[in-house]
């Protein structure tokens, strides 16, 4: 029996040094075209095609998904999910998804103050975020925050349909908030696209460094 899992394991850390790899390239290129200004066409034709579809209703919905992937949410979340794992006893779980958001906060910070992207002029009369554009906090956050979650909650899942729902569901709710961003004019689309491929790049680090710490601890209770 131990054999498939160490298998199942080095398949694991394959495919996610893979994803990494993938998601830093990417981040590279997006972040060269933008810089060079390759990407304003896409963003002002993408931005404007997302517009066009604007109703009250819509705006307001789009606003209530916005403030889901906010700091102030993603905050509260994250240290209620701490304090809900802690007293279950998920310890290791609960330090899981707090080093997550916390790195994914710093990532954030150091990667907008890096590029200093100006941000775009918002719709619907609203004030523009007085952060930095590049990429996007609310994109990133909630691509970590939710895709730990469903990660841990995952693993602990035996019902393979209940499954396979809770991932649907962190999907869609990252990539409605993506939408939202762009919908309410305060990114760009590449600021986006550019905060997913960070958001996987680090949670891909994070997988990484936790299953070599799993190994070196079955390492040593087996020596």
């Amino acid at each position: 029996m131990k054999k498939p899992s160490l298998e199942f394991l080095s398949l694991s850390l394959v495919l996610g040094i893979i994803g990494a790899i993938g998601s830093l390239l990417f981040f590279a290129w997006i972040t060269t075209q933008v810089l060079e200004g390759e990407t304003k066409h896409f963003d002002d034709v993408t931005r404007a095609a997302v517009h066009q579809f604007a109703t009250p209703t819509l705006t307001a919905t789009m606003r209530g998904i916005s403030f889901v992937g906010s700091s102030l949410f993603l905050t509260i979340a994250s240290i209620g999910m701490f304090i809900w794992m802690m007293s279950r006893g998920w310890k290791r779980d609960a330090w899981l998804l707090g080093l997550t958001m916390i790195g994914a906060g710093i990532l954030n910070t150091t990667l907008k103050l890096s590029f200093r992207r100006p941000r775009p002029m918002p719709f619907f009369d609203l004030l523009p975020p007085e952060s930095f554009s590049f990429p996007s906090g609310h994109s990133l956050a909630s691509f970590c925050f939710f895709g730990a979650l469903a990660s841990i909650l995952t693993a602990r899942i035996t019902n393979t349909k209940l499954n396979l729902m809770t991932w649907i569901l962190s999907g869609t709710l990252v990539l409605a908030i993506g939408l939202s961003r762009i919908y309410l004019g305060v990114h760009y689309t590449t600021d986006v696209l550019a905060g997913f491929a960070a958001a996987l790049i680090w949670i891909a680090v994070i997988r990484f460094v936790e299953m070599q710490i799993v190994r070196m601890r079955k390492s040593k209770r087996e020596a």
